[in-house]
């Protein structure tokens, strides 16, 4: 049962679940396509809603990208020239093929041309295909204040390491682990993040690994998958980008078991992992909430390894 609150002044979603441990893993929303929109601001409270964008656009992306099931976010980068063209990027969070596409447009009405049911689909918008990353820093603080307070540092450190790559982005979900960055195309999500530890992270990706400490989830697969893999990841210290592929999964009841093969030796891996409704108690889960919410938790049950070629060379 949800109960109503009234929000304390002063009180912060982040700190709040920081101070009751709450874990990081299995937390990443749950995105495989994103279309982002270069847009200075004001982004108000919903960005589609009330950001000064041209007339009837926001409301005409929401609806397609409802439809498509894309999520559309905003994204700026400080001291950039508003007249400038806009910048379009279309990601696609594939576990296995992520990719991105990337352009300007001289009018934002012009994203209305882009199938967004091709990029659902993966199959490209006609945007030029891009490689690298980009580092997305929710700093959306009229949704949420700890998106300010936590994000706007950690956004202001990467555009100093890494200007080329790195954008704030309008909300992105799970403000109660700001400060967060979404990394695109693959869709990894990172929270609870400082200056130093986001350029630490972005240095990681750049050679091929991932920083588990503060690593959320990978958007492109389901939260229990997400915490499945961490937690190989975790028990094998594996931290290279693709060294894991999901070959399966399953669900029963409230337990998901996730297959993952290791590339490098073949090995599989049976990992188990118990869904627990409200295991996590009820919680303020946003500065802006009236109402208490329960919080899932994912819990390890076990990792099984099966046979591959290291054992069969053995």
């Amino acid at each position: 049962m949800t109960g109503s609150l009234t929000p304390e002044a002063g009180f912060r979603c982040a700190a709040a679940s920081a101070l009751r441990e709450e874990p990081l893993a299995g937390t990443a929303s749950t995105v495989r396509a994103f279309l982002l929109l270069e847009h200075p601001g004001p982004w108000g409270v919903d960005a589609l809603r009330d950001a000064r964008l041209p007339d009837g656009l926001g409301a005409r992306l929401r609806e397609r990208a409802a439809r498509a099931r894309v999520r559309v976010l905003l994204i700026r980068r400080p001291g950039r020239d508003p007249s400038s063209r806009p910048r379009v990027v279309a990601a696609h969070a594939h576990p296995h093929h992520p990719w991105l596409e990337a352009g300007e447009v001289d009018d934002l009405h012009d994203v209305l041309d882009l199938d967004l049911a091709q990029l659902r689909a993966g199959r490209g918008v006609g945007l030029p295909r891009v490689g690298g990353s980009l580092f997305c820093v929710c700093t959306h603080g009229r949704h949420d204040a700890c998106c300010a307070e936590r994000g706007r540092p950690v956004a202001a450190a990467l555009a100093l390491a890494r200007p080329d790559d790195s954008w704030e982005v309008s909300h992105i979900g799970g403000d109660r682990f700001a400060g967060n960055m979404l990394v695109l195309p693959h869709g990894h999500y990172y929270g609870r993040l400082t200056p130093e530890a986001a350029v630490e992270v972005a240095a990681a990706h750049d050679d091929g690994h991932l920083a588990l400490d503060h690593l959320r989830g990978r958007s492109g697969l389901p939260m229990p998958v997400q915490q499945a893999e961490i937690a190989l990841r975790r028990e094998l210290a594996e931290t290279r980008l693709d060294a894991l592929r999901l070959t399966h999964r399953s669900a029963t009841g409230d337990t998901t078991t996730a297959t993952f093969a290791h590339a490098a030796t073949g090995t599989a891996y049976d990992v188990v992992v118990r869904t627990v409704a409200g295991g996590g108690g009820e919680h303020q889960l946003t500065c802006r909430a009236t109402r208490a919410n329960p919080v899932p938790r994912h819990e390890l049950v076990e990792i099984i390894r099966r046979s591959g070629e290291e054992d069969q060379s053995s």
